[in-house]
């Protein structure tokens, strides 16, 4: 698979899964060890686990869309940075409902196996800024850093 190709089947599966909440057809770009792990998920998940995450975020956020803003690929890797826009309409992951538009930036890291399906996903999700832009409080990084 070239790279143009995963950059393609990245694109797809976001387009899919998160923009227009097709996770059965996101799902068969998936291998069956398929993996994601997050930085607002305490463990990793496999595929039915994330196309449930997934499914219970779409419904809290139905005005949600994921915007690729750079999409890179080396090996059998694609990083994308992206930008989650939308409002939490229903409690979601913890969260309380917000009239507030929203804008996260997210990383994934996009590894797929010999065959050309996504093995594994993981994301970093820029916590603060939502937790921020939520209204809710936050602790600068250097105090948590320091003792």
């Amino acid at each position: 698979m070239s790279l143009d190709d995963m950059k393609r089947r990245v694109r797809q599966h976001i387009e899919l899964s998160w923009n227009r909440g097709h996770l059965a057809l996101a799902e068969q770009l998936q291998s069956k060890d398929f993996l994601y792990k997050s930085s607002f998920v305490g463990r990793p998940l496999g595929s039915a686990a994330y196309c449930e995450m997934v499914q219970n975020i779409r419904e809290a956020m139905p005005d949600l869309e994921v915007v690729i803003e750079e999409c890179v690929a080396e090996g059998n890797k694609v990083v994308t940075w992206s930008t989650l826009i939308g409002s939490i309409q229903k409690p979601a992951l913890g969260y309380p409902p917000s009239d507030k538009i929203l804008s996260i930036s997210a990383m994934a890291f996009w590894t797929f196996n010999s065959l050309g399906e996504v093995q594994e996903i993981c994301t970093m999700f820029d916590m603060e800024s939502f937790r921020a832009q939520l209204g809710l409080s936050i602790q600068p990084f250097a105090e948590k850093a320091l003792p």
